[in-house]
């Protein structure tokens, strides 16, 4: 009888737990979150342990000792062990010590990707000297505002960027200029350029442990440049302390080990392809170096070195499912899991199907904020989740912001407000500069720093960190990123700084004024470059303005589209105007200003047509 009755209880208990859509879901929630707190707790264990040992260059002497002969690179056909990372990066210390280098002063480091990259910031963290880390695309006068702005003693260039630098070098006179020079090109020098890899030749190999050892966890290791809401690139500070807390973090949650192979084709100057590289020298996994993103070769390369990770941005992985998208796909290959942002939820499930992908780790945040959040759930289009149980100790919050120009709304009382479940808002982070995790650390240049500070949000002392991104949270705490707000926008998996084209093509031209904003084109991901070019004399002639322009931008830079208008509002603000023309994009049927757009083929802007437009639309023109 009680067996019985025990049944009659528990069987509709059970069916009702298993087979109800709404507990289905509280128990998917509850797992995560319990898996949640578990990853969070593992984290912390790590990171005091490695803590202890206070810099990178400190624990990668543990590392080498169980490591040596490992393979820490494998770049084209060579392969680097953990013992010749050591090497090298010991005789980058000896020698620019022996230059004159001391703690903290910082070099430049502007070379393509490349097994050295790595071994020579870590060179300079084991003295002390602070690598920054510039994009390899700028050049002329951005190029010179971000070595300026950085107050480098140095700079390390390649042979094959060394025009580049040619172009600039007589305006930093008083900056040391160290040349790496291909094995395949004889030595042909920059004027008053060092021949580095000469020089390394002779340094010693052997440790600085002295110089070693006197590191702290506070020292500055590294400065990453980004594209923020101001205008021209920024240095963001990146201490020993923080780089061991993010990536401790980002390998906890995504269960990385020392069996991992990292394939990465990010560009070295972006904090993702650091993480790559940082991991490699924290727990002894290998990273796959690729010069170039080939989407044809992607597949193949992961197959050749083995790999078990790769790491993307939103159009790697639109550029290798479009590889393959017409052909059936049987590679055996051993990547299992991947690690990035931006991937579109319009093609997730069709990449982790086709490539049998396990694991998908999309990540938000930015290597200048404190706002870093992480999807460990396959959830699609999910940048990160918060249990909503904990909302009130989340550092990370939504407030509501203005529809147009994402400017934060104070209330009658002075506040910021909150948003509610399913409303977008703007994404800000908790500011407290004791804790790691939600600590920032600001950018080399104080001025940029306030600006990206908010005070005395919902109470008076209170500091939060402008993410300048719109996100929106579900009911199950799960966060989507909607948009990108103030100056920025991005293309080609890179920030674009409209103040910084506009800057360069008001000089450029010598118009009035330039407006620049990104626009939505069809079969693309982020926004491309639209310039409405200000001209009340009808002076502009757009022959040879593409090669005008790719003298002083980056290529992700150039405005792909073109609008000259006589006349502005007068009104609305600059804002207003911009967004307007946002609104308006480059829709031939409802726009009578004349348009030109930028012909890949001929690599120059041609008149924008009916025609053109359809086929933009349809996807049958790309760029």
């Amino acid at each position: 009888m009680l067996q019985m009755l025990t049944v009659l209880l528990v069987v509709p208990l059970v069916l009702f737990l298993f087979c109800s859509d709404y507990c289905k879901s509280a128990f998917q929630i509850f797992t995560r979150d319990l898996k949640f707190i578990t990853n969070v707790l593992l984290f912390k264990i790590r990171f005091r342990s490695l803590e202890k040992k206070e810099t990178v260059a400190k624990i990668f002497t543990s590392i080498l000792s169980k490591h040596s002969h490992n393979v820490a690179f494998y770049f084209e056909e060579q392969k680097w062990t953990f013992l010749d990372v050591e090497i090298y990066s010991n005789k980058i210390a000896h020698f620019f010590k022996k230059e004159g280098y001391s703690r903290n002063e910082i070099v430049a480091l502007f070379l393509e990707n490349r097994p050295e990259y790595g071994c020579i910031w870590l060179g300079l963290g084991k003295i002390g000297v602070v690598s920054a880390l510039i994009n390899t695309n700028l050049t002329g006068e951005v190029l010179l505002h971000s070595i300026k702005t950085a107050k480098v003693g140095g700079i390390i260039y390649s042979s094959t960027l060394k025009n580049v630098i040619g172009i600039i070098a007589e305006k930093i006179p008083n900056i040391k200029l160290y040349q790496l020079n291909d094995k395949i090109e004889t030595c042909n020098l920059l004027r008053g350029a060092v021949d580095l890899t000469t020089k390394l030749k002779t340094q010693s190999e052997s440790s600085p442990t002295e110089d070693i050892n006197n590191g702290k966890l506070t020292d500055k290791l590294l400065l990453i440049y980004t594209s923020g809401t101001t205008g021209l690139p920024k240095a963001t500070v990146l201490t020993n302390k923080r780089i061991i807390f993010v990536n401790v973090g980002a390998s906890t949650f995504a269960k990385l080990s020392s069996d991992d192979i990292v394939y990465t084709c990010l560009p070295f100057y972006h904090g993702s392809a650091a993480a790559g590289i940082t991991w490699c020298f924290l727990f002894g996994l290998s990273v796959v170096i690729k010069k170039k993103f080939s989407a044809s070769n992607f597949w193949n390369d992961c197959v050749k070195y083995k790999c078990t990770v790769f790491q993307y941005v939103g159009e790697i992985c639109r550029y290798i499912l479009a590889a393959h998208n017409d052909t059936e796909f049987h590679v055996q290959h051993h990547v299992k899991k991947i690690m990035g942002n931006g991937l579109r939820p319009q093609i997730w499930e069709k990449f982790v199907r086709k490539f049998n992908i396990k694991q998908v780790f999309e990540v938000y945040g930015s290597i200048d904020g404190n706002t870093t959040i992480i999807n460990t759930e396959n959830k699609v289009g999910a940048v990160g989740f918060f249990p909503r149980w904990a909302s009130f100790i989340s550092p990370v919050k939504l407030i509501k912001c203005d529809e147009e120009t994402g400017a934060p709304i104070q209330g009658s009382d002075g506040f910021y407000q909150l948003c509610k479940t399913g409303e977008p808002g703007l994404l800000i982070g908790n500011i407290d500069f004791k804790n790691n995790m939600t600590g920032f650390f600001g950018y080399q240049d104080k001025t940029d720093t306030e600006k990206k500070l908010l005070r005395s949000v919902f109470r008076t002392g209170g500091v939060y960190f402008n993410s300048g991104d719109i996100l929106v949270q579900d009911e199950s705490g799960y966060f989507y990123f909607r948009d990108r707000t103030g100056d920025t926008f991005r293309w080609k998996g890179e920030n674009v700084s409209t103040s910084e084209v506009e800057a360069v093509i008001s000089n450029l031209l010598n118009l009035e004024d330039a407006v620049v904003y990104g626009v939505k084109v069809p079969f693309h991901e982020g926004r491309a470059g639209m310039v409405a070019l200000i001209d009340r004399t009808q002076s502009f002639n757009v022959n040879n303005f593409y090669d005008n322009l790719n003298h002083y931008l980056p290529m992700y830079c150039i405005p792909l589209f073109v609008r000259v208008v006589r006349s502005v509002s007068l009104t609305g603000t600059f804002k207003l105007l911009k967004v307007d023309l946002q609104r308006e994009g480059f829709d031939v049927g409802k726009i009578k200003d004349k348009m030109f757009v930028y012909d890949v083929n001929k690599k120059s802007f041609v008149d924008l047509n009916e025609k053109m437009y359809d086929d933009i639309l349809t996807g049958k023109i790309k760029f």
